[in-house]
């Protein structure tokens, strides 16, 4: 899959879909599918066209929606399905202001050379988002494209979204999570130095800077480590501000069991199972630690008689 970044690049005739695709779940795929599919039967090149950043985070920068995937993340899940290519459109005041014409002549037509764009049956585009699904047919005509809606993907009489799936990491219900992406809700990125505190309290940890405005759950969590020496390690991790030692920036943490080598600089994919309580600041280091111990037998507990 190629990465495509500058506007100039001009492509030949394409199959296009588009959308931010944030968590990568059913309904994307279904898109994802639909768009390889089309690109095999007429024997063009797919072209997913997406957009960095969000165009909501664009327009409300101080509280963005959490991500649910940065964006290696993300170009993971895309490559392993197939697209040929990937363009991530620096969404700017410029791009902002384009109308739903000017989007679809500049973008679609003049750079991507759409044949055909495979779109949601809600896709809203343009400046104010005053283009939809009509128009683009309207200005396929014009244009000599195609369009395809695809209908609403639901999942218990629910629509499938991304912001369905915010609020149910939120409610550490990780089983409705995977119903709705068809794989377990992971994070992942590459362990730091921290500042040893963990070490000190006879738990070390492996840290991960999110390096997020937002982050779509908090607290302590069950969870497996993938990522080191071909071996999938069983642990416990947390999610804040380790408010206990006032601190000002997001970490993930993740304690494994029986397991104290080096691995700074190592990436690793934490995979979460299950919600064990929330984040809270303790009086003393003392009850912090035996929270923690408690913590580590429930999870241990849960790893050798589930749920």
């Amino acid at each position: 899959m190629q990465l495509i970044r500058d506007s100039s690049h001009i492509l030949p005739e394409s199959i296009v879909t588009i959308g931010n695709f944030d968590g990568v779940h059913k309904g994307h795929q279904l898109l994802v599918n639909r768009l390889i599919d089309n690109a095999r039967e007429l024997n063009l090149p797919s072209v997913l066209l997406t957009f960095e950043p969000n165009p909501i985070e664009f327009f409300s920068p101080t509280h963005p929606p959490a991500r649910l995937m940065r964006f290696f993340e993300k170009w993971h899940e895309i490559k392993k399905a197939g697209v040929d290519y990937f363009y991530c459109a620096r969404f700017n005041n410029a791009l902002s202001k384009l109308s739903a014409h000017e989007f679809v002549k500049t973008i679609l037509v003049d750079q991507l050379n759409a044949k055909k764009i495979i779109v949601g049956d809600d896709f809203r585009f343009g400046a104010k988002r005053l283009g939809d699904v009509e128009l683009l047919r309207t200005l396929g005509k014009k244009y000599n494209f195609t369009v395809e809606a695809i209908l609403q993907l639901m999942h218990d009489e629910l629509r499938i979204s991304s912001t369905r799936i915010r609020n149910a990491l939120r409610q550490g219900d990780f089983k409705m999570v995977s119903s709705l992406t068809d794989r377990p809700f992971t994070l992942s990125g590459k362990v730091a130095y921290g500042n040893q505190i963990g070490r000190t309290l006879g738990f070390p940890t492996a840290n991960i800077y999110l390096r997020r405005k937002a982050v779509p759950m908090m607290g302590i969590f069950i969870v497996l480590v993938n990522g080191l020496n071909n071996k999938i390690l069983p642990g416990v991790a947390s999610i804040g501000y380790r408010p206990t030692f006032e601190g000002k920036q997001i970490i993930l943490e993740v304690f494994l069991f029986d397991f104290d080598e080096i691995i700074y600089g190592r990436r690793i994919t934490v995979e979460f199972l299950k919600k064990i309580r929330d984040e809270e600041k303790f009086k003393s280091i003392d009850q912090l630690v035996i929270q923690i111990r408690k913590d580590v037998e429930i999870a241990k507990y849960y790893f050798m008689c589930g749920d």
